[in-house]
Order: structure tokens, then C-alpha cells, then sequence
């Protein structure tokens, strides 16, 4: 499905419902809600709107646990970390229980961070629902989400729920969810905003499948399409009859 927003502040608003709603629908069904937030600059608005009222007091945040698709191996404080813009846009402001919130941490290294990460979630889903109900994502300019980037190894794991992976053109380590991991979610949904985008945007979703220079056209949770949020800025190249109109 693919939903097309007037602009920014209305897809960071729907964003916003949806994740309220399926946390109110979680915390009823599963006693928890788990949902792996994406980093970039494009969910913070949406992460701002939740820490505001009404929606703030709609989720039961002692319900919600909070993880993280990726991250960059930085420290904790460094501008560039997913987990510092949650934080500072949503987490301090909101009364979510610490021990609900997951970080990706990098230490000791990469490699051991990664397995470390994955171990920790086999232990939280191995007592309640199975998969995360709920994983956002965004959308790089050269096809990567969360950070499976263009003609990586990580493309190719099979096995793994969470990766290192080392990013050549950024001289950067970072953690990452594997597509495979992704693919078992109950929901997986895009935020895409702004004309920079159109252009990736139409390829991964009009273009030919080639995953390894578009690794975003991995993304199939349970074999089906995720859900796309996009504003009308970053559809206006595309052409698919199943577009919803602008809202």
C-alpha cells in the first residue's frame, strides 16, 4: 500500500496515528507492543508529535518497548546516533520505563555488539509474540534501508537477525537488522519525504528488481508489500494506479 501525503507535517501525523493505534492494539492483545524505530531525520517529526498530547496519552508506554533497525557506531551522544534523535524527540518525554528501551551499543566491537543485539531479542521474543509488530523504516537516496547498503555482504545473510557491516564510503561500522529479521514483522512501513527522494523512490518501486543496488526492494514482511508513507514531493515521478490520493 502505498499512501501519498500532501506534505511533511501531514505524513509525520499519520505516522503518528499508526503507530498509536497499533500500540493501543498490541498492548491489549500481547500485554506489549514492540516496535524497532529507524533513524535519519525523517521520523523525527512523527517521534515529536507522540511526545505531545493527545497522542502521548494515548499509548500506554508502560507497554511499549522500543528497539532500533540500526545504528551507527558511534558514542551515545554523538549527533550522528539514531538512538540520541529518539531520545531527544520522543524517549526524555514521555513515561517509558528505561528498562524498556533497547539500545544498539557497539561495544565491545561490532561483531560481538551484533550478536549481542540478536541474542537479546531471541530472549524477548522467545516468551510472547514472536516478531515485532511493528518495524519503520526510511529510505536512502542510493536504495539502503536501515543499514543494508548497496552490494554489501549483509545483503546476502540468511541466518542472522542483526549484522555488522562495515560502509565503505562512509568509513563506518554500523549494526543493522537483516532483511530476513525484517520480513518476520507483523508490519513494515516506509516514511519517505521530500523531492530528493522521487527518483529512488520510483526505482524501487517502479524500477526492476535488482536488490543488491536497491536493497530496499528486499523489504517483503511475510511475503507481502510494506506499507509506504510518502509525501507528494517524493511520489511526483511515480505512476502506480494503486496510489491513494494526496491527503
Amino acid at each position: 500500500m502505498i499512501r501519498v501525503f500532501n506534505d511533511y507535517e501531514a505524513l509525520s501525523q499519520a505516522a503518528a496515528e499508526l503507530f498509536t493505534v497499533q500500540s493501543r492494539q498490541a498492548a491489549l492483545t500481547c500485554s506489549r507492543f514492540s516496535v524497532a524505530l529507524s533513524g535519519g531525520e525523517t521520523p523525527r517529526r512523527m517521534y515529536e508529535i507522540l511526545s505531545e498530547n493527545p497522542y502521548r496519552r494515548r499509548i500506554h508506554w508502560d507497554k511499549v518497548h522500543i528497539f532500533w533497525s540500526d545504528e551507527r557506531c558511534v558514542p551515545p551522544d554523538d549527533p550522528r546516533s539514531n538512538a540520541r534523535m529518539a531520545h531527544e524527540a520522543l524517549l526524555n518525554r514521555v513515561p517509558i520505563p528505561p528498562e524498556n528501551i533497547h539500545p544498539m551499543m557497539c561495544d565491545p566491537s561490532p561483531q560481538q555488539a551484533a550478536k549481542q543485539y540478536e541474542k537479546d531479542l531471541r530472549v524477548f521474543f522467545s516468551t510472547q509474540n514472536s516478531n515485532f509488530h511493528l518495524v519503520l523504516l526510511g529510505l536512502g537516496e542510493n536504495g539502503h534501508t536501515a543499514s543494508l547498503f548497496p552490494h554489501t555482504p549483509v545483503l546476502n545473510q540468511t541466518e542472522k537477525w542483526v549484522s555488522e557491516v562495515y560502509v565503505k564510503e562512509l568509513d563506518m561500522y554500523r549494526l543493522t537488522f537483516t532483511a530476513q529479521f525484517i520480513n518476520r514483522a507483523d508490519q513494515v512501513v516506509f516514511l519517505v519525504s521530500g523531492a530528493d527522494k522521487a527518483q529512488v523512490l520510483e526505482e524501487v518501486l517502479e524500477g526492476a528488481y535488482q536488490p543488491h543496488h536497491l536493497p530496499a526492494q528486499l523489504i517483503r514482511p511475510n511475503g507481502n508489500h510494506p506499507t509506504w508513507l510518502v509525501d507528494r514531493a517524493a511520489s511526483r515521478k511515480l505512476t502506480m494506479s494503486e496510489l491513494e490520493e494526496p491527503i
